[in-house]
């Protein structure tokens, strides 16, 4: 069985102040406080939603 590629990801921007649609999508990828970190699977889907909000969000390894 092949093993499933992941990213780690961090929110390192406050949703106080953004559109509505930009805290949904963080609440979608698990974030809901500073300077968490979550793994998510490496799907279209999740590296869309990162592409959405770049200055919430960061890639780490």
């Amino acid at each position: 069985m092949a093993k499933k590629e992941t990213i780690k990801l961090k929110q390192v921007g406050s949703p106080l102040r953004r559109p509505e649609s930009q805290r949904k999508i963080l609440i979608g990828l698990g974030l809901n406080k500073m300077h968490k970190v979550v793994e998510r699977q490496d799907t279209p889907e999740v590296r869309g939603a990162v592409a959405k909000i770049p200055h919430l969000v960061e890639i780490i390894d």
